[in-house]
């Protein structure tokens, strides 16, 4: 097998939000183990670190990048640190959010809402218009935006979450439209389907961890999906793994 075969990602440069555990975390192994270069994108730099040591112990590269993503500045630092060191970036993977309370909509903590679109939909908003020259310079780059299954089909006291992750395919794919012919960005949403979490585990306190499928199939998936010569705007749903 050639190097190209066994790392087709190599010189290629890629971020993940929400890099520090789950499905950001596997994400981003599983690209690093392609051959990209992955800066890791979270709160919390021990999660991080732990990350980046997964990466370079198979061979792979990664930069960690502890930040915010509420705080709007420090987005802006962080494409100036890397427009300094890269001159594009070919995969972006918006992956952070927030659950917040599960209620029903007229119960919907106004403050605790905020917050949540502000990570869920206002972030990635930022994080595009951050990086959109940066992609613009790839000759070939993706925008993916991890969903849920609630955005296109509403449950019950699931209305706050749906509505940022709704408003958040509707933001990434009307940016691919933008610039499909201008540029050679294109934008996927990935729904992961029921997956091992930290926020499953939140939502679903009852229910056993074991019965659903790892974070480390949709981060292969994720990095299927970018290597694959999918067409602007596709939609993905992740299934269980192949017994």
């Amino acid at each position: 097998m050639t190097d190209a075969q066994m790392k087709p990602l190599a010189g290629k440069l890629a971020l993940v939000t929400g890099a520090s555990r789950g499905i950001g975390a596997e994400t981003a192994v599983a690209l690093g183990q392609a051959g990209a270069h992955v800066i890791l994108v979270a709160r919390t730099s021990a999660g991080l670190e732990e990350v980046e040591a997964r990466i370079h112990d198979e061979g792979g590269s990664a930069t960690i990048a502890p930040l915010d993503l509420i705080d709007g500045e420090s987005i802006g630092r962080l494409a100036n640190a890397i427009a300094g060191r890269w001159q594009a970036l070919d995969i972006l993977v918006l992956n952070a959010a927030q659950l917040g309370s599960l209620a029903s909509v007229p119960a919907i903590d106004t403050k605790e809402f905020a917050k949540v679109m502000t990570l869920n939909i206002s972030a990635n908003q930022a994080l595009i218009a951050a990086f959109d020259p940066l992609l613009r310079a790839s000759q070939d780059a993706r925008v993916v935006a991890v969903t849920s299954s609630v955005a296109n089909n509403p449950r019950p006291y699931w209305g706050g979450y749906a509505a940022t992750k709704a408003a958040l395919e509707a933001l990434v794919l009307a940016y691919g439209e933008e610039v499909k012919n201008i540029s050679a960005i294109r934008t996927h949403i990935v729904d992961p389907g029921a997956t091992r979490s930290a926020m499953r585990a939140k939502a679903f306190p009852g229910e056993d961890p074991a019965t659903l499928k790892g974070p480390e199939v949709v981060g292969a998936a994720i990095r299927d999906l970018v290597l694959s010569d999918a067409p602007n705007g596709h939609r993905v749903r992740v299934e269980a793994a192949p017994a």
